[in-house]
């Protein structure tokens, strides 16, 4: 297993922290808060990461992408989440691009991957029901009409649904609702009669959803990949979003880590920076070890997913339970070793700390990972 970059990789890097520093500051995420923006990123900053090859850095060059893998993602992740730069990295390029891929039939990859590679299409998966991430408990259901389909539930938390081109619902055909035997996924317009999108407003400032399917009517042709039998598929590109997202934590994690021993240098006490405090010292130390641990975990994971490896669901589920720990600790810690000024607004120390929270729900938290890990292993 390799977890050194090569060059390539080492380039992708750091053309991303450049990018992300200079157009999308952290002051950025904080003016579409304070705008209120209808969409909740910069389109044009999205069409210039797809220029770049972004949104299609996991397609083959044959539909437009990069091919550059999971481990050249999460360096473009890693970097974006040091700015907590809003953008459909995750919804689509992370998610939907490859579900597609590995669900979809030839038409449909003609059809939706190269506009994704160019930036032109926006992908969201519908999935969880619940508050809490439990990707087979599924009680949208979705009946046979002739030669189709009509859905009918509802969805929580559905990443960049309300400016999505296509919904990946998905909808169960056979089965009890908690097995995982009896799933299917749809591709739904989200301008299709009967869907309701109605978009929520969480703490991180972030797009996410309630997705609602009124009896919805759809071709055959919007059947994506097997009927009653979407689970491996599914399963598979979520664990390669739990890496992927678990990159974006870990440059969050480590972008609060620097600002916080920066300001401990800066920060003065009876005449000397609070950074020498030995109390202090040792709990920075504490930090910069678990972002190392972290860091670790999260290259297994994404050179894992490149490679194929058996072990890709627990080393994702290490990842994501790795960086949901070090993100909670280490924002935790930033907002507290600021002081008085970390819980104002004026500081953006506490953007942080709100991107934290919702990033560690998002495709299951550190205890759902701890309970997957154990079930993998047996234990």
């Amino acid at each position: 297993m390799n977890l050194v970059l090569n060059e390539e990789e080492r380039i992708l890097r750091r053309g991303a922290q450049e990018y992300f520093n200079e157009r999308l500051p952290v002051s950025a995420l904080r003016k579409l808060r304070d705008d209120d923006d209808a969409n909740g990123f910069d389109s044009a900053a999205w069409r210039e990461m797809a220029d770049m090859g972004w949104a299609g850095v996991l397609l083959p060059e044959e539909h437009g992408g990069a091919a550059f893998g999971y481990k050249g993602l999460g360096q473009v992740l890693e970097a974006a989440g040091r700015t907590l730069a809003a953008s459909p990295l995750v919804s689509t390029a992370l998610v939907g691009a490859p579900l597609v891929l590995a669900a979809g039939s030839a038409k449909q990859h003609a059809a939706l991957l190269p506009a994704v590679a160019a930036g032109d299409c926006v992908l969201a998966l519908a999935l969880d029901e619940q508050s809490r991430h439990a990707p087979s408990t599924i009680a949208t259901r979705a009946t046979s009409d002739g030669g189709g389909y009509r859905l009918t539930g509802s969805k929580t938390f559905v990443l960049d649904a309300h400016v999505a081109d296509h919904l990946i619902v998905v909808a169960r055909t056979a089965g009890d609702a908690n097995a995982t035997d009896g799933l299917t996924l749809f591709l739904v317009p989200q301008d299709s009669r009967g869907v309701e999108v109605a978009r929520m407003r969480l703490v991180d400032s972030r797009n996410a959803a309630r997705v609602t399917l009124h009896d919805v009517a759809l071709g055959a042709d919007a059947v994506l990949g097997p009927v009653d039998e979407a689970w491996p598929l599914l399963e598979r590109v979520l664990d390669g979003a739990r890496a992927g997202l678990a990159a974006e934590m870990l440059g969050t994690a480590q972008e609060a880590f620097e600002r916080t021993v920066a300001y401990l240098k800066l920060r003065e006490q009876f005449g000397v920076a609070i950074g020498s405090f030995q109390a202090l010292k040792h709990r920075a130390a504490l930090m910069f070890c678990e972002l190392e641990l972290t860091r670790s975990a999260v290259l297994a994971a994404l050179d894992a997913l490149d490679g194929g490896h058996e072990d890709v669901a627990a080393l994702a589920s290490l990842a994501k339970c790795k960086a949901c720990e070090t993100l909670e600790l280490v924002t935790s810690e930033a907002v507290q070793l600021h002081g008085g000024i970390g819980m104002t607004d004026a500081e953006e120390i506490g953007l942080f700390l709100k991107r934290a929270r919702v990033a560690q729900q998002t495709f299951g938290d550190a205890a759902f990972h701890r309970q997957r890990y154990a079930d993998l292993q047996g234990l």
